[in-house]
C-alpha cells in the first residue's frame, strides 16, 4: 500500500514491486476452481475495501484483468466475480449456524461431480491436494 500526501489529503494506492510477476494458478491447471479464483478474490476484495481514488480503482482493475489474461482466465469470469463481491459487500450478512465440513482430496474432475451433491446441503466442502508417497 502507498500513502501519498496531496495538500491536506492522504491518497491510498496499491504498490507492486517491479519484480512482481503477477503469476497465479493457471486457469487450465488441475486445481479446484476455488483455488484458482482465490488470488483474484483477494485482489478484488482489496480493490473494493481500500479507500482508493477512482483513478486508483481503475488502474487496479486494469492490473487485475491483465493478470487474469496472462494466467489464462476468461475476462468475463473475473468480471462476474467482481460483481458478486461488490453485491456481497453491500449486503449485511446474517450470522449463520455452525456448519459441518467434509474434506476431499482433489485428484481428478470426478471429485468435482461427487462434491456437487453436497452443494444443496448444510455441509461445507474443503479440498486438499493429494500427498505423494
Amino acid at each position: 500500500m502507498t500513502i501519498d500526501r496531496k495538500g491536506n489529503k492522504l491518497e491510498i494506492g496499491i504498490y507492486r514491486k517491479e519484480t512482481s510477476t503477477g503469476t497465479t494458478i493457471h486457469y487450465t491447471s488441475n486445481h479446484p476452481i476455488e483455488h484458482k479464483m482465490a488470488a483474484f478474490r483477494y485482489y478484488i476484495n482489496r480493490l473494493l475495501t481500500l479507500p482508493l481514488t477512482q483513478e486508483g480503482k481503475n488502474k487496479e482493475w486494469a492490473e487485475i484483468l491483465n493478470m487474469a489474461k496472462s494466467n489464462g482466465f476468461p475476462e468475463d469470469k473475473i468480471t462476474k466475480l467482481k460483481t458478486q463481491l461488490t453485491t456481497k459487500t453491500k449486503l449485511t450478512e446474517q450470522p449463520t449456524s455452525p456448519q459441518k465440513w467434509v474434506t476431499f482430496t482433489h485428484f481428478s474432475p470426478a471429485v468435482r461431480k461427487i462434491t456437487n451433491i453436497f452443494k444443496r446441503t448444510d455441509i461445507g466442502i474443503a479440498f486438499r491436494v493429494s500427498r505423494g508417497n
